[in-house]
């Protein structure tokens, strides 16, 4: 597959996973950001301020691992968190940027991490084989200076090689994955135990 095809091909990808997306209301408004990593190193990302359920091949851009531009469209603001997972695992090729209602109202409730432990849709998640599992999520404070903060997330992934995704306080969720399924995979299952524990402390969705 030549470089063309394989921008195109994952630009496809992300057309669908927004549509799926959406369809799910993890995305309202223009909110969230998505990205593929291609086989020679750049990425196939969301153009900022598209609707990612009304994405089309233009509205999927092109940038290289400094988070630069290579095709003159505008990336999102938050794109050096993606580049920054990106350097740091160098097995993955999609990283997914929902606004989630599940995710936006738990890092309400919990201010640093949110754990969780002992339910069978851990299993969702690469390397878990049974629900005696526990797996932690970090809650970041949000922060205007995206370089600031992806310093911040990087700094706690070298502690924690475990860690399948992040929240951004009153914002959204990250999480990555060696193939867009995979990741949404993660989001569906993210949702849903956040869901349970959201129902756990009393609060309704």
């Amino acid at each position: 597959m030549n470089d063309n095809d394989a921008f195109n091909h994952a630009a496809q990808q992300l057309i669908d996973a927004g549509r799926f997306i959406d369809r799910k209301g993890w995305v309202p408004a223009t909110s969230g950001n998505f990205s593929v990593r291609l086989p020679n190193g750049t990425i196939a990302i969301t153009v900022s301020g598209k609707h990612k359920g009304q994405l089309e091949l233009n509205d999927i851009m092109l940038i290289d691992a400094e988070a630069n531009s290579l095709d003159g469209k505008k990336p999102s603001a938050e794109t050096v968190l993606h580049t920054s997972l990106y350097k740091h695992y160098s097995d993955i090729q999609s990283i997914l940027h929902p606004h989630s209602l599940s995710a936006t109202l738990i890092s309400k409730l919990f201010k640093t991490e949110v754990v969780l432990e002992n339910y069978e849709l851990l299993k969702a998640f690469a390397g878990i084989t049974t629900h005696e599992a526990r797996i932690v999520i970090p809650v970041f404070e949000n922060d205007q200076d995206i370089p600031r903060l992806a310093k911040q997330v990087d700094a706690y992934l070298l502690t924690h090689a475990d860690c399948y995704a992040y929240i951004i306080a009153g914002h959204g969720l990250y999480t990555w994955g060696r193939t867009v399924s995979d990741t949404l995979r993660y989001l569906e299952a993210l949702d849903f135990l956040f869901t349970c524990e959201l129902s756990l402390h009393g609060v309704k969705i």
